[in-house]
């Protein structure tokens, strides 16, 4: 049997004991929802965005992709954030991201080396690995797969 460490401050074992089954919850609604605004600048040229259109330039001409990929990006973060925020249809969405990160690190990040201030892969490797534990582990309790009681 494992035993739990005693924390360092005691006095902290109530807070860390009343937010611990909500810690989860929080990463999954931040890792979703830092990924739609990403989409919409994609989609609909918010934030400061380009818009499909000259994504998809964008994508063709420095990335070498097809420029229908940047529809593809755009929904897999604008949606599939939205979706991992939600915990609905957790796994499919997260997969999903995982697969444009790790695509972004390593198709368009990679030649800039490590660090992310240069234009390196160390962010979105980071993401990457985040919502690639939500394929592994679902959406849990505090989802709407566990509220309806399926996941995928």
């Amino acid at each position: 049997m494992t035993q739990t460490p005693a924390p360092l401050v005691p006095a902290l074992a109530p807070l860390y004991a009343a937010l611990a089954p909500v810690a989860d919850l929080a990463l999954r609604v931040v890792a979703g929802g830092f990924l739609v605004p990403h989409g919409a600048q994609k989609l609909f040229g918010w934030f400061g965005g380009y818009g499909l259109e000259a994504t998809g330039q964008f994508f063709a001409a420095k990335l070498g992709l097809p420029p229908a990929m940047a529809l593809v990006a755009g929904l897999v973060e604008f949606a599939g954030g939205l979706a991992l925020a939600l915990g609905l249809f957790t796994r499919v969405a997260a997969a999903l991201a995982f697969g444009l990160l790790a695509v972004a690190a390593f198709h368009v990040h990679l030649a800039a080396g490590f660090f992310w201030s240069a234009g390196g892969y160390e962010y979105p490797l980071l993401w990457a690995v985040l919502v690639g534990t939500y394929v592994v582990k679902g959406g849990g309790r505090h989802s709407l797969d566990a509220a309806i009681g399926r996941e995928i």
